[in-house]
């Protein structure tokens, strides 16, 4: 118990002390990425448009390339990740991600392909919390839970996008505005997230948020990945996983979190050594059954710093191919895409079975709102929000 006591003390005062001096310096974290001299060229400023939604607003995807053929395409619904295409190490490019050819799939996304996540990624439970003795009742949309903001959280709004140069790599720059109250959040967040691409094959993303009134906030990124490419003929159950984490925060059948830690020695959440997802998926365990898999906030080690630390490795024997999380959150969220069921038709009509993909959500803790111990999800308006994340792919 006094282990755990100390662990907490940790994280608090490494977040706090974060959300107050957060003043990020990418050059370290990414010292084994070549900055290019890119001033001869610039991000592709000509949107395509991209369908409709719902209340006839129209959508727009902008691109980015890289000259050895790496693509990010982002859509303004949603900030979603359309498509990431990237090389591996035989030159061979490959889209990872899972998503739809137009704005009929996304407008029944619910299974949030791609999406930016708002205010609050992942679940708070009972579908409300207190903050400065107030209580906040928000949209329940997963039972009596709160998931991902709500029932039109940012994976639903259309973002503003700008294209932008950057010493690192080009860049989309993405705007939205929440307004105090949507979906019952106190505040006007104002929200800004930036996906850049690096030198030699990495998507950064930055997330910043300011608000006018003590709300909470936890932004996070929703892409499915298979790196065997988002049109393979099998699934991720082959896929070698390394998580940097000793600790889940474990749930109850709600996928809320019990306010306590868990250590993964003997369990199948023990990822500090590369282990395959399918050898424990199925273990006779209460976490698995609750989360009919993998669906789990690991505690990272080195989480919550100022500066992106690797969180997380991915692997796939078939083509090679490997992916590298980093973070400045304290939180990653692995799930294993146990709620696909082949029903959702994707890009190229290819259907997503149960199991077909992997998300990596790097995030602070669910329902941190309602668990005073967890590292505090607080924005107020003296404070900036400040997130970083980078999925790196090395041609190894």
């Amino acid at each position: 118990m006094m282990a755990t006591d100390a662990i907490w003390r940790r994280l608090n005062l490494k977040v706090k002390m974060d959300r107050r001096t957060f003043g990020i310096t990418i050059a370290g974290a990414m010292a084994s990425c070549s900055r290019r001299n890119h001033e001869s060229r610039t991000p592709e400023l000509k949107p395509q448009p991209f369908g409709k939604a719902a209340d006839g607003t129209p959508v727009e995807m902008y691109k980015l390339r890289k000259d050895n053929g790496m693509e990010i395409a982002i859509i303004t619904y949603g900030g979603i990740v359309q498509s990431l295409r990237v090389p591996d190490a035989k030159g061979k490019i490959t889209d990872l991600v899972l998503g739809f050819d137009d704005m009929t799939g996304y407008q029944d996304n619910k299974a949030y392909f791609g999406a930016l996540i708002g205010r609050y990624g992942n679940r708070i439970g009972n579908a409300r919390f207190t903050l400065n003795g107030v209580e906040y009742k928000l949209a329940a949309n997963d039972g009596k839970n709160t998931l991902h903001g709500g029932k039109v959280g940012f994976d639903k709004r259309i973002w503003t996008v700008v294209p932008q140069q950057h010493a690192d790599g080009d860049s989309l720059r993405l705007h939205y505005l929440s307004k105090d109250g949507e979906e019952g959040f106190p505040g006007n967040l104002d929200a800004t997230v930036t996906y850049t691409l690096l030198e030699p094959n990495a998507l950064r993303i930055d997330y910043v948020a300011k608000t006018d009134k003590a709300t909470v906030v936890n932004l996070t990124n929703h892409s499915y990945f298979n790196l065997s490419g988002a049109d393979s003929a099998k699934g991720i159950l082959d896929h070698e996983v390394n998580i940097e984490a000793d600790h889940i925060t474990p749930v109850d059948s709600g996928l809320i979190p019990t306010g306590s830690l868990a250590r993964v020695d003997g369990t199948p959440f023990d990822f500090r050594q590369p282990r395959v997802i399918g050898e424990r998926i199925e273990a006779d365990d209460e976490q698995i059954r609750f989360g009919k898999g993998y669906d789990h906030n690991f505690v990272l080690r080195a989480g919550g710093g100022l500066q992106p630390v690797l969180a997380a490795t991915v692997r796939d024997p078939k083509s090679g191919r490997r992916m590298e999380v980093l973070t400045t959150e304290p939180g990653l969220q692995f799930y294993t895409g146990n709620f696909l069921d082949g029903s959702l038709k994707g890009k190229g009509g290819k259907a997503y079975p149960r199991r077909f993909a992997f998300c990596m959500e790097t995030q602070h803790f669910p329902d941190s709102p309602n668990q005073p111990t967890f590292p505090s999800t607080v924005l107020r308006p003296e404070h900036d929000y400040k997130s970083t994340t980078i999925y790196r792919f090395p041609n190894v």
